[in-house]
């Protein structure tokens, strides 16, 4: 792989004015960090909000989201993106649940839900009195809490009469990162899933899942439960008004991917390698040799999680190839070799085996989406 220009890094430096980061090197380290989220969510959100007659293209815009990227099962886009979807969606409906319950959970209802965890001092209280506020102004859906043994879990259980699987899909989906987000920000820290069990058929975009959630899933269960250590209940809350400020005003967008599983081995070397830049990223014998084990033996657990070395390098040059397109002035060529790539049509190949577009076509679409 081909090391970085003097020009690229000379509009790293430049870049830093644009992004507000210090220096350039920072900017790849967080673009790397931030990651991405699936269409698939998109086209989601989409649905809840044509559910009630709000036509898509007006939220698309104000996200600044090219409605030609809904046409690629494959195309990403940045988590601030999909957050000015979340925020245009409850803001249009008037509802933080996005059209999927009988009953509007009105704009201003996640702030009182953060309100109330913050009024107590340890998160079980904090999580009881959630479930108890959700089950109030919710008519669809009973959320419930339990703890036995090691292990606590939070349970949704469907009671809508009206049976639309692709509905309760994305409800279940929503209120899990809802919850497992805000809990996560009171504590200050992530609660790592051990088991997540949905009581739906495997989506096509559950790879997603096993980053948001757990690598442990089970589909078509009789609950949606997501499994957890009851030790963690016992946690302290930390937070106050002057954080939550900052917390509403960066929701959901700084939660949607902050609080991913970083126990995994898979997190793990994730982390390892977006510590470098991509031209410097180290190999996966000396990763292996790093974490005390054989490049063989790497390999296999890696691939008990659903992954592989390769894969994790590819999706952090993704990451990193969205987040210059979409913010950056940067030249394509300058762009490839910025991710590692030493020749322009290797990155272009592989940007659309990726995205299920070109690269100047991706950046096309955003620019069309009006930024």
């Amino acid at each position: 792989m081909a090391h970085c220009s003097a020009e690229v890094r000379e509009s790293a430096t430049l870049l830093d004015s644009e992004v507000g980061l210090s220096r350039g090197a920072e900017f790849v380290l967080k673009a790397a960090e931030k990651g991405s989220i699936s269409i698939a969510f998109v086209q989601e959100a989409l649905q809840a909000a044509e559910r009630h007659n709000v036509a898509p293209e007006p939220l698309l815009r104000e996200a600044g989201i090219s409605a030609g990227l809904l046409d690629s099962p494959d195309a990403r886009v940045t988590p601030e993106n999909f957050g000015g979807l979340w925020r245009a969606i409850a803001k249009e409906l008037d509802d933080e649940f996005f059209g999927l319950d009988s009953r509007r959970m009105k704009v201003g209802s996640y702030a009182l839900m953060c309100r109330l965890g913050m009024g107590c001092e340890q998160l079980g209280e904090a999580a009881a009195h959630i479930c108890e506020f959700l089950n109030v102004i919710l008519d669809d859906t009973l959320v419930t809490l339990s703890s036995e043994g090691a292990d606590a879990r939070i349970v949704l259980n469907d009671r809508s009469a009206v049976s639309d699987e692709s509905r309760r899909v994305y409800a279940h989906e929503t209120l899990f990162v809802l919850i497992h987000g805000l809990l996560c920000w009171l504590i200050g820290r992530r609660i790592g899933i051990r088991q997540a069990r949905l009581s739906y058929r495997r989506p096509t975009w559950a790879r997603e899942y096993e980053i948001v959630f757990c690598p442990d899933l089970v589909f078509d269960s009789d609950e949606t439960a997501f499994i957890f250590l009851a030790t963690s209940l016992d946690a302290r809350i930390v937070q106050d008004e002057r954080s939550l400020q900052k917390f509403l005003s960066g929701a959901p967008s700084n939660f949607l991917l902050k609080y991913r599983d970083e126990t995994s081995l898979s997190a793990r070397v994730r982390r390892r390698v977006r510590q470098a830049r991509p031209e410097s990223w180290p190999s996966c014998a000396q990763v292996a040799r790093e974490l005390n084990m054989g490049a063989s033996s790497l390999h296999r657990k890696l691939a008990l999680e659903g992954t592989s070395f390769r894969l994790i390098r590819d999706e952090l040059r993704r990451d990193l190839a969205i987040q210059y397109l979409t913010q950056s002035q940067f030249g394509i060529a300058d762009i490839a070799a910025a991710v590692g790539f030493a020749e322009r049509s290797a990155f272009h190949r592989a940007f659309k085996s990726w995205t299920g577009v070109h690269p100047g076509a991706y950046r096309e679409l955003h620019v069309e989406a009006g930024l």
